[in-house]
């Protein structure tokens, strides 16, 4: 699935802050919902992987939340950072999903998700008119790809499963 959507304008510092901050709840509340199907179908070692990269992503949201400062970037975020349904960059498509994934699977969703993040913010940093909408996306753009490199990292103490991960006996 392809996300292209016509994304929120961002026309100034606020916008991008809310539009990040955005980002990263959109992401938390789909990695919980995963976290609870996992929970549903037994799976209790993914239910735990989706809860810290939920937990993660919290964080991030909440240091947008004190980058923004006095003013209510959660409040702003309601009214100008609406993606369609699921093309928030950061969420997980759900069309991966599947009840019998391991940890591996669920790197690789959010390794996606954080790449298509990497990828809106550099496009804010190649079209942006203000220069401080600049350096903040910039500056967003190096933390999404530390957060690239984080998930890489930790797919590295997962084995990639073989082709028949999916075979429910």
């Amino acid at each position: 699935m392809s996300k292209t959507t016509d994304n929120p304008k961002v026309s100034n510092l606020n916008d991008l802050l809310a539009v990040a901050y955005q980002i990263e709840i959109d992401a938390v509340d789909r990695y919980n919902m995963l976290a609870d199907q996992m929970e549903t179908h037994n799976n209790p070692e993914l239910a735990a992987v989706f809860r810290d990269l939920a937990r993660a992503e919290g964080i991030h949201g909440e240091e947008i939340r004190r980058l923004a400062g006095d003013f209510d970037v959660a409040n702003h975020a309601l009214q100008i950072a609406k993606f369609r349904r699921s093309d928030s960059p950061e969420e997980a498509e759900l069309d991966s999903a599947h009840y019998l994934m391991t940890p591996w699977h669920a790197l690789q969703l959010s390794l996606a998700g954080e790449k298509r993040a990497l990828a809106y913010f550099t496009s804010i940093v190649e079209t942006a008119k203000d220069p401080k909408v600049k350096t903040m996306a910039a500056e967003l753009v190096e933390e999404e790809a530390e957060h690239v490199n984080l998930v890489n990292r930790l797919l590295l103490r997962y084995p990639q499963p073989s082709d028949t991960w999916a075979d429910d006996l």
